[in-house]
């Protein structure tokens, strides 16, 4: 199964649409946003294209119409998903817990590492740049793209 990892797109419309556009051919099975919509059309963008959407709040979603949390447990094809916004929610949520991968933002940039025996990912911001990840559930792998 695949799920598009996307983060920090702080209410770029036209970066979210060329992202999902993506994630539709691929047929991705689902997309994870790792907060920092900045605004409910962002969201509404994402739900338009039809895909299940897991998400969490960021730091600069301060609109009372957002229904997310700080942080979100999910089981998804079998694999136990953490996703956070702040790196340092990685320690303060999931320490102690059994996951298969941990998704955050905030820091606008990509990177991966092991941390505790668990694999930590952070897909880069599509605000700046299209910056943004796939996790393929069955190899449990995360492969980065990137499109300016």
């Amino acid at each position: 199964m695949k799920i598009l990892i996307i983060s920090d797109s702080h209410g770029n419309i036209a970066n979210i649409k060329h992202v999902m556009g993506f994630a539709t051919n691929i047929n991705a099975n689902a997309v994870i946003h790792c907060g920092d919509w900045d605004n409910l059309e962002s969201v509404k963008t994402v739900l338009s294209f039809g895909i299940p959407l897991y998400s969490v709040l960021g730091n600069a979603d301060t609109d009372p119409g957002f229904k997310f949390k700080e942080f979100l447990e999910v089981n998804i094809d079998n694999r136990k998903i953490g996703v956070t916004h702040k790196p340092s929610g990685v320690k303060k949520y999931f320490e102690g817990k059994k996951m298969d991968i941990i998704f955050c933002g905030h820091l606008h940039s990509k990177d991966e590492r092991m941390l505790n025996e668990v694999r930590v990912a952070r897909p880069g911001a599509i605000l700046n740049g299209i910056n943004f990840a796939v996790y393929e559930t069955k190899a449990n792998t995360v492969e980065f793209f990137q499109d300016e």
